[in-house]
């Protein structure tokens, strides 16, 4: 809307509004930026990636981050510099435009990776523990007016224990976990004031307006005690401390994937709680911040009126002067659903315009009406019938200590009654508690995953992890069609994930190798004897024994030469990093190669075949 009224639109960073098996270099392009609106875009389609090893999407197409993390590379650094070159651009040739930019980092969000001297810079800054620190951001919450006074601490989350009765590796595991966190942070703070300092330089500081906020609450997705593996979650499978323990040092850089525990996402949402994917104030409630010299002279306020993030797009379009089309290329609109903030930045202390506002995810609910909120916290898997449902008086009690369903159940039936209304009209029916890898294991109609059959040629673009074979659990078979001409030639031959789970079919020293990472856990298969030169078929084939195990086999046009347990598998979810034919970009799946390890041979395509569920089978002898 902002484009057809006069304005340059760029987009760059995390977008994740696209169906994950739509993101594939054919897309359909269809929710992609440049099809929503967005002129240019710049960064990365999921919902999280690794900073040092990011899967890049520029426009419409995919392509490898522009230096190495040994060259100094980090995502937010690169983030920042597209985001200049994108307004340098627009400023430098239509300086009369004006220009709406979005960034969305991958900080902080897990994995929480930082340069090493912003590692360094956060040790032993936390060593008090998250009981403490929580103590210490209340009270000046309080004291600089972001809290209304009196407002209490909530009690500890179920299942955060009292730091002081956690172990010596515990303690030491959580603390190191948590400056990685901060680490991030401030590495992401920081260029964002290489951001500012860029927009001042330029002349466009005084009259543009800023808005900074969070997406959600600090995240559960860490588990009770941490984690250096997001694949292991996934997955509903615990890390071990003393493992992660001996990583210690791996925490915050390339060779991790960490995020931090329960009690120190409950002390970064400070006083509440719960967590995001949760509806409770732990979850929904963050910080905005909007700054506008020009329409906003007066700095260092506190707004208390509740709003809500579908306020935002009313508020630009009231003081841009820019009204909502009915109709969109023949298409009717429906109306915005938020109201406008604008009136707050000359009224500190006017009512709030906000009449009522819905919050649902993963069966979670909340409903916000005229300063009452009643929220239910759903157990996945039971009757949303069985929910307990809460009752909180915002006005009194801030950060939901309270509750008052039994004194007040007439309120709590009309906040409910209020809820399904809200949920009929925004079309939040029906409920669904399904969970991530319920979902990333089953595939929507219309994905590339419903097939059986996969042929992929080498010098196609990364593939992302939602559109790739769903091999999980599944017996199946992987045949590369290749030329060697001298037995010096090797290579990837196909490859997926990176050091925290994955696969990769790969030629060394003269034989064929396949080797699956489990969570860190190697099972190699490798061939007993070398490979011939000239054209052979390469295939690997899995062969189930039982629930989440089974046997590789390795063949050479058909002959076997090769065979190993793989005695574990992932159920649900492979890892965050897709697919590459014939090179291994971004983050290595293997240790025992370096770079890309591109194939050096002759190479016509590689073929997957997959067992149509679970319990199906793949032959894996040579089909003429």
């Amino acid at each position: 809307m902002l484009r057809e009224n006069g304005f340059n639109t760029m987009a760059v960073g995390k977008w994740h509004l696209a169906p994950m098996e739509q993101t594939t270099p054919s897309g359909p392009y269809t929710q992609w930026p440049l099809s929503r609106g967005f002129e240019r875009y710049y960064g990365f389609l999921e919902a999280e990636t690794d900073s040092f090893h990011p899967e890049l999407f520029y426009d419409n197409h995919a392509v490898d981050p522009p230096k190495t993390p040994e060259e100094g590379y980090h995502l937010s650094e690169d983030l920042v510099d597209r985001a200049i070159e994108f307004v340098r651009d627009q400023t430098s040739v239509t300086p009369e435009k004006p220009f709406f930019l979005y960034l969305a980092f991958g900080a902080a969000h897990a994995p929480h990776q930082a340069p090493q001297e912003y590692l360094e810079k956060y040790r032993g800054r936390f060593d008090h523990g998250w009981d403490a620190e929580r103590a210490t951001r209340h009270a000046r919450q309080i004291e600089r007016g972001i809290l209304p006074p009196g407002t209490e601490l909530a009690p500890r989350n179920p299942g955060v224990v009292p730091f002081d009765e956690l172990s010596d590796d515990e303690r030491k595991l959580s603390v190191r976990l948590q400056e990685a966190y901060a680490a991030m942070l401030d590495h992401t703070d920081h260029h964002i004031g290489r951001l500012m300092e860029f927009l001042e330089r330029i002349g466009q500081m005084e009259n543009t307006i800023t808005i900074l906020l969070s997406d959600n609450g600090a995240s559960q997705e860490g588990g009770q005690k941490g984690s250096l593996n997001p694949t292991a979650f996934q997955n509903g499978i615990a890390e071990d401390v003393e493992e992660m323990v001996a990583r210690i040092d791996d925490i915050g850089t390339t060779r991790a994937h960490a995020n931090y525990p329960w009690g120190w996402a409950q002390a970064g949402n400070t006083p509440f709680k719960r967590y995001k994917q949760n509806t409770h104030e732990g979850g929904v409630r963050c910080p905005l911040i909007v700054r506008w010299p020009r329409g906003l002279p007066r700095t260092g306020e506190v707004r208390q009126q509740f709003h809500h993030v579908n306020d935002i797009v009313p508020t630009l379009f009231e003081v841009l002067g820019v009204r909502a089309p009915e109709v969109h290329n023949g298409i009717p609109q429906l109306p915005l659903h938020g109201v406008s903030m604008a009136y707050t930045f000359g009224s500190p202390t006017a009512p709030t315009r906000k009449e009522a506002q819905y919050f649902e995810m993963f069966g979670h609910r909340a409903i916000w009406h005229d300063g009452w909120k009643a929220v239910a916290f759903h157990q996945r898997g039971t009757s949303f019938d069985d929910d307990q449902w809460e009752l909180y008086h915002h006005d009194t009690d801030f950060s939901e200590c309270d509750d008052l369903a039994r004194t007040h159940p007439e309120q709590l039936q009309k906040m409910i009654a209020r809820f399904w209304v809200e949920a009929g009209k925004y079309d939040v029916l029906p409920l669904d508690d399904n969970g991530f890898a319920y979902r990333a294991k089953i595939p929507r109609p219309g994905s590339p995953r419903r097939r059986t059959t996969f042929t992929y040629y080498p010098g196609m673009a990364h593939l992302p992890v939602a559109a790739v074979p769903p091999v999980m659990n599944r017996a199946h078979r992987i045949t590369a069609h290749v030329d060697r001409a001298t037995a010096a030639d090797e290579g990837v031959l196909v490859s997926l994930g990176n050091i925290s789970s994955g696969y990769v079919l790969y030629v060394k020293d003269n034989r064929l190798v396949y080797e699956y990472n489990f969570l860190g856990t190697r099972y190699t298969v490798t061939s007993v004897e070398e490979l011939p030169t000239g054209p052979a078929e390469l295939t690997f084939a899995f062969v189930k024994t039982g629930d989440m195990r089974g046997v590789g086999h390795l063949y050479v046009s058909g002959r076997p030469v090769g065979a190993g347990d793989i005695p574990r598998v992932l159920p649900h979810f492979l890892g965050w990093q897709g697919l590459d034919v014939g090179r291994d970009t971004l983050s290595p799946s293997s240790p025992h190669y370096e770079g890309e390890f591109a194939f050096t041979g002759g190479f016509e395509k590689v073929v997957f075949t997959v067992a149509p569920d679970e319990e199906g089978t793949v032959p894996f002898e040579r089909v003429d």
